[in-house]
């Protein structure tokens, strides 16, 4: 496969719905490390090694390097958001970052300024915001903007252009007859059908005009069949949804352990306080919902009490979420887990996890835009669930269940590198070591 792998050459557009807390972290950090003042730290990218051949060949070169990578010198960065501010002033006024690290960066992050956004209230009824589009149409909206994105390569001069959604996160939504086609969504988008969210538009806009899209919020979006259709006519690589940071990040790497020792669990209770505007727009319990459904999902797929009911047939999975502004971005999240060993005698888990939110999100904004990029240059259109290892709710093919398992999610992401460049893939089984010991006595 490695010979219809595209090089990464000229400049790639890196386009932001939603310039908030996470975005800017995101944008500052890449400019910051760009100068040499910061280190990625927490991308896989830029930092992370990955094992090539057998072990005994001692090959482990760093992504970067082994897979065909935009050079960071080399992206560009555009976005949207409700709000005027530049990328320095809204980056200030989310006080993640400290004031002597982005004054530093400040020339750059000035110089960008959001287009106006497609905004609909109802889906994100905490916020408001002035610079937002007005339409007769959604898909007039749609085609505003496909012609900011077109307008935004041309005036940058990039070759190519990925899309990462760091908006907030939407009301919550099922699928109705209007996603589930590309005509019928299209039909929806003229009707101005009520069900048809700002981020659909986007994603749409992104898939029509060929540009990958990834969803970092648990808001329905880039997952709807319709967008999924119209993907595969414009063999586009999508993927979703839901960046993995804080407490999720937790329970994906604490709950493979306790299933793999087979312990059972009784409980697991699960609390935040979040006090940035993605706090404040979960306070909605109709926007609190989506995020809610995402977060219980991970438990249930990693225990499969279907099938294991003596260790988690009775699991009670409790989330939940509230603002608290005194801690802005620095999200604390407390777990109490409730597990059974041997003999079914009881014992707890106690965990304070005290994180920062864009913080974490931020490497996950760089390699999903990095990642999506080689996808669409290894011409790998569709579902990308090989980017799970990113995601609390991944997006997988109809009626196939996600893999939440952070190290098998890490695994199935090396493998897929390891085939992109033609490299044999590694299972750990091993026995071949042994065999060749066997065979030289």
């Amino acid at each position: 496969m490695k010979e219809s792998v595209q090089p990464a050459e000229g400049k790639l557009g890196i386009l932001i719905p939603g310039l908030g807390a996470v975005a800017t972290t995101f944008i500052a950090g890449v400019e910051a490390v760009k100068k040499g003042i910061a280190q990625p730290i927490g991308s896989l990218t830029q930092t992370s090694n990955i094992r090539v051949g057998k072990r005994t060949e001692n090959k482990y070169p760093k992504i970067k390097d082994f897979v065909p990578l935009t050079d960071l010198n080399d992206i560009v960065f555009g976005g949207w958001d409700v709000y005027s501010d530049n990328v320095y002033d809204a980056a200030i006024n989310a006080k993640v970052l400290e004031p002597a690290l982005l004054n530093q960066i400040k020339d750059e992050l000035s110089a960008l300024v959001p287009m106006t956004a497609a905004f609909d209230k109802r889906f994100a009824k905490n916020l408001d915001g002035t610079n937002v589009k007005t339409f007769t149409t959604k898909y007039d909206l749609a085609e505003q903007l496909i012609a900011d994105i077109r307008n935004f390569k041309a005036a940058n001069n990039c070759s190519r252009l990925v899309m990462v959604w760091c908006g907030s996160t939407e009301i919550y939504q099922e699928e109705t007859e209007v996603h589930t086609t590309l005509a019928a969504f299209e039909e929806g988008l003229h009707n101005n059908h009520p069900d048809i969210a700002p981020s659909m538009i986007y994603a749409y806009a992104a898939v029509k005009e060929g540009v990958p899209f990834a969803n970092g919020a648990p808001n329905l979006s880039v997952d709807i069949p319709a967008i999924v259709e119209l993907a595969k006519l414009t063999e586009t690589p999508i993927a979703g949804k839901d960046f993995k940071t804080g407490q999720t990040l937790m329970k994906t790497i604490v709950a493979p352990g306790l299933s793999a020792r087979a312990l059972g669990v009784r409980g697991w209770f699960s609390t935040n306080i979040l006090g940035n505007r993605d706090g404040w727009v979960l306070d909605d319990p109709d926007n609190f919902k989506t995020k809610e459904v995402s977060k219980l999902s991970v438990l249930e797929e990693i225990f499969q009490p279907e099938i294991n009911p003596e260790l988690y047939g009775e699991l009670y999975h409790k989330v939940r979420i509230n603002y608290y502004p005194p801690h802005g971005d620095n999200k604390e999240s407390w777990d109490n887990i409730d597990i059974f060993g041997w003999l079914g005698y009881p014992m707890q888990i106690k965990i304070n996890f005290l994180c920062r939110d864009s913080i974490l999100a931020a490497p996950i904004v760089l390699d999903l835009a990095l990642f999506m990029d080689l996808a669409k240059r290894a011409n790998m259109s569709g579902v990308q669930e090989w980017l799970s290892f990113y995601l609390k709710s991944p997006q997988t093919a109809p009626g196939l269940k996600p893999e939440h398992d952070i190290f098998k999610q890490l695994m199935k992401l090396q493998n897929t590198l390891r085939h992109i460049m033609g490299e044999d893939l590694i299972t750990h089984l091993g026995l071949d070591y042994y065999q060749d010991l066997v065979e030289s006595m």
